[in-house]
């Protein structure tokens, strides 16, 4: 089984909003949870303190379980091992001696 990751795309097998899809945005190895794009979204209130005089409401990911995710499409991660020609490393070699 492939892990997931960031920027992976995802399909969601159960619970509420089971047959979504959507992207990675977080994942919380700890606890085993993934925050995924525009899902899990609620509004916490906050209180008034020294630094937020205001107090106000603040929109947070809740995430969800990783039990819960089926990986739909993998992100497109670039490898940064070079490729390297055989042919014209033994050539490079043997020209050395």
């Amino acid at each position: 089984m492939k892990t997931l990751k960031v920027n992976d795309t995802v399909m969601i097998i159960s619970g509420d909003n089971k047959g979504t899809k959507a992207q990675i945005v977080k994942i919380d190895c700890k606890n085993g949870k993934a925050m995924l794009e525009g899902i899990g979204l609620v509004e916490r209130h906050m209180k008034k303190t020294y630094y937020n005089p205001a107090g106000g409401k603040k929109t947070i990911h809740v995430g969800i379980d990783l039990s819960n995710l089926k990986l739909v499409k993998a992100a497109d991660v670039k490898s940064s091992v070079k490729k390297v020609d055989k042919k014209a490393d033994k050539k490079a070699k043997k020209g050395a001696k």
